[in-house]
């Protein structure tokens, strides 16, 4: 049987927490969409969002689509941390190179453990990365096992009308994340992806679904705000499928 799938909400503020947390997201992800896919948000963001759930939920929190700047990276994940975070999310923009990428996430995961070992480290990379020249995300698995980190993220950065099966096949898909889970590895998938596309990431064996545009209003063509309505009807999705397959 595959694994019981959880859904990912990206929001930007306190208020998008709350309706995300009320429409029943497992997990409640804190980021800027101003500064990018994995954009970075404010430390008393985070803080005010932990404040107002509590322990009933579990937070992520994005560093930033970091540059090779392993430092800065290090500084940035233990904000995080220390602001209240369960899941540190680094994006590996401009670390193109596997080693690059390994030494950035190294220096990363001791950062966040040395400070709270119960935090999850994830390594996160871009299905359209040949866009700009980026790191292959099919590397990730290799990256984040051996820099003891704790799962991985593919999510699209330039995000518009592509979404994520428009740069990765199936078969690319499965292959990642049947190597993710080898070495013990979450697995999470995000970008540009909807309701329609539950059934395919659960069919991968995915851990963890990533949205935010499929959960926000819609105005004049521009994605507005988290609502507590989309999110509901999108985890009452994933629920009907999951109990579909358990009756087969």
């Amino acid at each position: 049987m595959k694994n019981t799938l959880r859904l990912l909400v990206s929001i930007s503020d306190a208020d998008e927490a709350l309706s995300a947390f009320k429409g029943g997201a497992d997990i409640i992800d804190i980021k800027n969409p101003k500064e990018g896919a994995l954009g970075a948000n404010f430390p008393w963001v985070i803080a005010k969002v932990r404040k107002i759930l509590g322990d009933k939920a579990q937070i992520s929190a994005t560093i930033g689509d970091m540059p090779n700047l392993p430092g800065t990276a290090s500084l940035a994940a233990l904000g995080a941390v220390h602001s209240g975070a369960n899941y540190v999310k680094v994006g590996l923009f401009g670390t193109n190179s596997f080693y690059d990428a390994l030494y950035m996430m190294k220096n990363v995961v001791r950062s966040v453990k040395d400070h709270e070992s119960k935090v999850k480290v994830i390594a996160s990379g871009y299905a359209d990365y040949a866009e700009f020249k980026g790191l292959n995300p099919l590397l990730l698995p290799s990256i984040a096992y051996k820099a003891e980190a704790n799962g991985v993220l593919i999510d699209v950065k330039n995000k518009g009308v592509s979404k994520l099966f428009d740069f990765l096949d199936l078969s690319q898909l499965q292959a990642f994340v049947d190597g993710s889970h080898k070495l013990g590895l979450t697995v999470a998938l995000a970008g540009g992806l909807g309701k329609e596309d539950v059934i395919r990431i659960q069919e991968l064996g995915a851990d963890i679904i990533g949205v935010r545009r499929a959960v926000c209003e819609k105005i004049n063509d521009c994605f507005g705000r988290v609502q507590e309505n989309f999110v509901s009807d999108f985890v009452r999705e994933i629920r009907l499928l999951q109990n579909h397959k358990s009756y087969h």
